[in-house]
């Protein structure tokens, strides 16, 4: 079997909802049905930032003899935090290099964000700003490293009440199934690559 390896936070983990319901196994439901010998793992911690996931990508990574697919959907908490553009930059640019530096022959796919507060008129000049460099910042480093790019992964759910639990910022069971549509319209072209 190969391995596909998802590296993210809580809406990768699913918060709140059974394991079967978030993305990565809704993608494996898809990968069983087309019988394609892949095997989706979860790596999503809740609360997770980038700079989180720098500190434990070494010992995902040192888990696997073989890493065929390594997609990385980090960053929404260094949103909500506010965490300077740059910081966030940096550290997912070192989670590449270091699953390109452990297993060179990995397609790794980036999962795209954007600012998830609706910034209004009291939003502010710098906060707008700060909301297009967090957007921005994804593309960036897509086309920096030649990734394969998911433009924005809470598409179609993001501010969507029936599609998030009562804290309206985690999709619900039904939220995830669009989520996994998001990713697998990307990831199903690095499958064959990768195959």
């Amino acid at each position: 079997m190969k391995s596909i390896v998802f590296f993210g936070d809580s809406l990768t983990a699913g918060y709140q909802l059974p394991a079967s319901a978030a993305f990565p196994s809704r993608i494996q439901e898809k990968l069983d049905a087309l019988g394609l010998p892949y095997k989706a793992h979860n790596y999503g911690v809740s609360g997770e930032t980038t700079a989180g996931g720098r500190q434990r990508i070494s010992s995902v990574l040192s888990r696997f003899e073989q890493l065929d697919v390594f997609v990385l959907a980090l960053g929404a908490n260094d949103g909500l935090r506010g965490i300077p553009v740059r910081e966030t930059t940096h550290n997912l640019q070192d989670i590449i290099d270091q699953v390109r530096l452990k297993h060179p022959e990995a397609r790794i796919v980036l999962a795209g964000l954007e600012f998830p507060f609706d910034l209004g008129p009291l939003g502010g000049h710098r906060m707008v700003r700060y909301a297009q460099e967090f957007k921005a910042l994804f593309r960036t480093l897509a086309d920096k490293n030649s990734l394969p790019l998911v433009p924005f992964l809470l598409q179609g759910v993001l501010g969507q009440r029936h599609l998030n639990l009562p804290d309206g910022v985690h999709p619900n069971a039904e939220g995830q199934k669009i989520l996994a549509q998001n990713v697998w319209a990307v990831l199903q072209g690095e499958l064959s690559s990768a195959g």
